[in-house]
């Protein structure tokens, strides 16, 4: 069967069922949750001063009924320095327990020690909003023996409401926990900052194990993960390096270029009817995201405009802006860098948020709904503004659905910021490989050979081109593109499916091929 934007998309896959198609952005959501099935969370008990205390992880996963085709979650808040997830996978190993879905939030290039078991059919199924390194190499190349599936942050929320993860045994990290399992990541020598992704892993997993290298005196505040929910309390030697948070993606860019992109999209966001006092605000983790933020900082100063919150993966420059007054608050379910968590353990105007409450579709209001500008990256965009996150040009998966397409969606102005062409690589394309958030979604693409508007915004080109601003058509842009880099080659591919691109809504927007040997 084909989607809305004409992809083809299995009806059925075995060990996952139905597949329903994407049929449009708002489509499903304009009708609720008339057509979906929920499951409540598990109901659970404790003896009257029972110890919840493990000696060793393994101790916990040993009480936590391990057992073959059972599926494990973890959070991803500690980025590239988790040392929590490839330990718990090699202690089931260990086991003999096979034949496990992995549902962690993300991935990174941390988690390539568990490689050998996805071959080894430890891992069979993933569940996650981001893979890199070699496991998306890996996986592009077919070494699962059923599909990956990418979801959003808020659409695995819903994922897990409506039963599509069912998860048997959460594993969350904390850098600060009591005996009962109040948890944070706020505070303590291996603080991350934001647990918001692991909000909702703790109130639906039939088992629950915390994990910490800072135990504190009952009760830890603030408490991210509450008592009620955790079955186990682990206390390690680390749980991971808090340095490795931060990467080169989440630092403000230095290369002229990408300051030059940034600088364009932030004269685009001014000419703007969105930027305007009391206007909320998210920007994207990548370099020159954070660089358009650098100069709407400067802009708000000038122009004396006060916003009203900024939201999502939240950096030290953000708690910068909130501190010199240039907005009320900050929503943050992730914390893109260390430096982040004083500030949310000390400020009250920095509010720990759940995923569900940042991203989820189907609630009854979640904040991405409440944005007025968002920028993003990209890793492709094509002549009918669909964005590719996922994909790498040579069909590996190196890349994160994050919350591309919940704040696209939410956003009243979305920006995607990117360089034309990368290399010999075209960015802006015919076609992109893979598409993760819908064009009808994205209002305009800055490039630094000039911006597009997308047509279902004519008003928005006309106050852009009133401002003086090179706005061209996005077809002309990638003609200009494939003139410089040549026509891109397509990736060789397989007829067979290695990966499932969910829409937030739980639809199916994109299909990943397995890649001829990378």
């Amino acid at each position: 069967m084909k989607n809305a934007l004409g992809i083809e998309i299995p009806e059925y896959i075995e060990g996952m069922g139905a597949l329903e198609p994407y049929k449009g952005a708002w489509e499903k959501l304009q009708k609720g949750w008339m057509d979906e099935t929920t499951v409540p969370p598990p109901n659970k008990a404790k003896m009257p001063h029972a110890s919840k205390m493990c000696e060793t992880l393994k101790d916990a996963i040993l009480k936590a009924d391990p057992h073959d085709g059972m599926t494990v979650s973890f959070h991803h808040h500690l980025r590239s320095g988790d040392g929590i997830l490839v330990e718990a996978i090699k202690i089931l190993a260990e086991l003999g327990i096979k034949d496990i879905t992995l549902a962690s939030s993300s991935l990174t290039s941390a988690h390539d020690p568990i490689l050998p078991y996805l071959k080894d059919g430890t891992i069979t199924g993933i569940w996650s909003s981001g893979i890199r390194g070699e496991l998306g190499k890996a996986i592009a190349e077919g070494v699962l023996p059923k599909p990956v599936v990418i979801h959003s942050h808020g659409g695995r929320v819903r994922d897990v409401h409506t039963g599509r993860i069912r998860i048997d045994l959460a594993i969350l990290a904390a850098s600060a926990a009591d005996c009962e399992g109040n948890a944070t990541g706020s505070h303590g020598p291996s603080a991350f900052g934001s647990m918001g992704y692991a909000a909702i892993d703790s109130w639906y997993a039939k088992q629950v194990v915390v994990v910490t290298d800072n135990l504190v005196d009952y009760p830890c505040v603030p408490p991210s993960i509450r008592q009620n929910y955790v079955d186990y309390v682990v206390k390690v030697d680390s749980i991971g390096d808090p340095t490795k948070i931060a990467s080169g993606t989440t630092r403000i860019t230095k290369s002229p270029m990408d300051l030059q992109i940034a600088r364009l999209a932030a004269k685009a966001i001014i000419a703007s009817d969105s930027f305007k006092q009391g206007f909320s605000f998210q920007v994207g983790a990548g370099g020159a995201s954070l660089a358009v933020a650098k100069f709407i900082r400067e802009a708000m100063k000038e122009k004396e405009v006060k916003g009203s919150f900024l939201l999502g993966g939240v950096t030290s420059y953000c708690v910068d802006m909130l501190n010199e007054g240039l907005f009320n608050s900050i929503f943050d379910v992730q914390s893109f860098d260390a430096a982040v968590s004083s500030s949310l353990l000390n400020n009250a105007y920095h509010i720990e948020i759940p995923a569900g409450l940042y991203a989820n579709p189907f609630n009854c209001g979640c904040m991405t709904n409440k944005l007025d500008i968002v920028v993003l990256g990209a890793l492709e965009v094509d002549t009918d503004f669909n964005v590719n996150v996922i994909t790498g040009s040579e069909g590996a998966v190196r890349g994160a659905s994050g919350g591309h397409s919940d704040t696209a969606s939410g956003a009243n102005l979305t920006v995607v910021v990117c360089p034309s062409f990368r290399g010999r690589i075209p960015i802006v394309k015919k076609q992109v490989h893979t598409v993760v958030t819908p064009g009808e979604t994205i209002d305009v693409v800055v490039t630094e050979r000039g911006i597009c508007v997308n047509p279902r915004r004519p008003e928005l080109r006309k106050s852009l081109e009133e401002a003086g601003l090179p706005v061209k058509d996005i077809e002309v842009l990638a003609e200009e593109v494939e003139k410089i880099t040549g026509k891109s080659k397509d990736i060789e591919c397989e007829d067979r499916i290695v990966g499932l691109v969910e829409y937030r809504d739980g639809t199916i927007i994109d299909v990943i091929r397995q890649v001829k040997q990378l």
